[in-house]
């Protein structure tokens, strides 16, 4: 028989794709009488006279629902509903039986088993019938715009973080022509000149900083995750040397650390790195000078390692859910400017990229990062 279609009467253009509707009967006048109750401008009516032929428009078409007669040579209104649940494409498709027969419930059982939402019974109530098809007809098209979105929204973020990420890469090249050319100014004679010199350079590393940051959150964004290169490598010395660093950039405030047990583990050096510095600067950034930061490892453990830092000032507990969260800033007073606020949803992506977790509490008015890292 082919492709039957029906299309909405009226003359005025329908905006957006129309919905589809498949009627299924083997007599021509009830299809005809079905059509003539559901046309109208926004949906297409396609018309079969035989499951096979129902099964073929399904091949070709996206329907938003289906009214099949139950009784059909051939193939029955059940027989074509069980083999439309069986597909994947057409598993969804709300069916609708339309039938003479007595009401009894053996046959109701028996459609529902097959995967209808509804029985019609004949004569057809034109009401009944338009009201049930609307139904499905909008939750259709809320499905369709939904769909829709998701799909723009998707290709947007990606795009997005795509151009984030080139702009960073691009962004490298000019700052470090900019750190050469400071360095040159430190081994100027003149001691404001060096002074200069010394600024842009601690400037520079900020902003590569801030670079290397917006491009860990684009490959976080695009590929499901940080990437890493496992090595082995001991985490207690690397929290002596950053610990060090920071002693040196910070002569005002105390940095105590506490080391036990066995701190050896196979994770990515480079990525640890930044979990500690970020830590750390987290609480040098936030706390007061006269209130220690402590950082504590301990690797006692024979399957995992601990790491805490504490201090930093206490967090406000509306802010600890969103902490985590990229783009956070602030949660607690600081007169320093503050960067960009990724460096702690940075080190939750580390953590988890190594199999581990990183919790964060306030006990008696400080803030203690916690985290769990098995050895790899």
């Amino acid at each position: 028989m082919g492709d039957r279609n029906v299309h909405g009467g009226g003359d005025q253009p329908v905006p957006g794709p129309r919905v589809k509707c498949l009627l299924v009967d083997d007599l021509q006048e009830n299809l005809l009488a079905l059509s003539a109750l559901l046309r109208r401008d926004d949906v297409e009516l396609l018309l079969a006279r035989s499951g096979m032929e129902a099964l073929e428009l399904l091949l070709k078409h996206d329907v938003a629902l289906a009214l099949l007669d139950v009784q059909m040579p051939e193939m029955d209104g059940f027989e074509l509903a069980e083999l439309m649940r069986g597909s994947e494409r057409t598993r969804h498709v709300p069916i609708i039986f339309v039938t003479a027969g007595a009401r009894d419930q053996q046959r109701l059982f028996k459609g529902y088993d097959s995967g209808a939402v509804d029985f019609l019974f004949k004569p057809i109530e034109a009401h009944i019938l338009k009201s049930k098809a609307e139904v499905f007809f909008q939750l259709y098209r809320q499905k369709r715009q939904l769909a829709q979105n998701l799909a723009e929204r998707t290709e947007t973020l990606r795009l997005h973080e795509m151009f984030t990420a080139v702009l960073g890469h691009d962004l490298r090249g000019p700052l470090s022509a900019m750190m050469m050319a400071a360095q040159v100014l430190t081994r100027r004679p003149e001691e404001p000149v060096q002074k200069v010199g010394a600024r842009l350079i601690k400037s520079g590393h900020w902003m590569a900083r801030m670079i290397e940051d917006v491009l860990d959150v684009s490959r976080a964004r695009l590929a499901g995750g940080i990437p890493v290169k496992r090595q082995h490598f001991d985490l207690g010395q690397l929290v002596e040397r950053i610990a060090g660093d920071y002693r040196t950039l910070f002569p005002d405030h105390a940095i105590t650390v506490s080391l036990l047990g066995d701190l050896s583990g196979h994770l990515d050096e480079d990525r640890w790195v930044q979990v500690v510095s970020n830590l750390v600067g987290n609480a040098l950034h936030h706390g007061q000078p006269e209130d220690p930061v402590e950082v504590r490892a301990d690797g006692r453990s024979a399957d995992a390692i601990f790491l805490s830092v504490a201090n930093g000032g206490a967090i406000p507990p509306e802010v600890l859910p969103s902490i985590f969260d990229p783009f956070r800033r602030g949660g607690r007073t600081s007169s320093r400017a503050e960067g960009l606020g990724l460096g702690l949803y940075i080190v939750q992506q580390i953590v988890r990229s190594h199999g581990g977790t990183v919790d964060v509490a306030t006990p008696d008015g400080k803030t203690v990062f916690t985290v769990t890292v098995p050895r790899g």
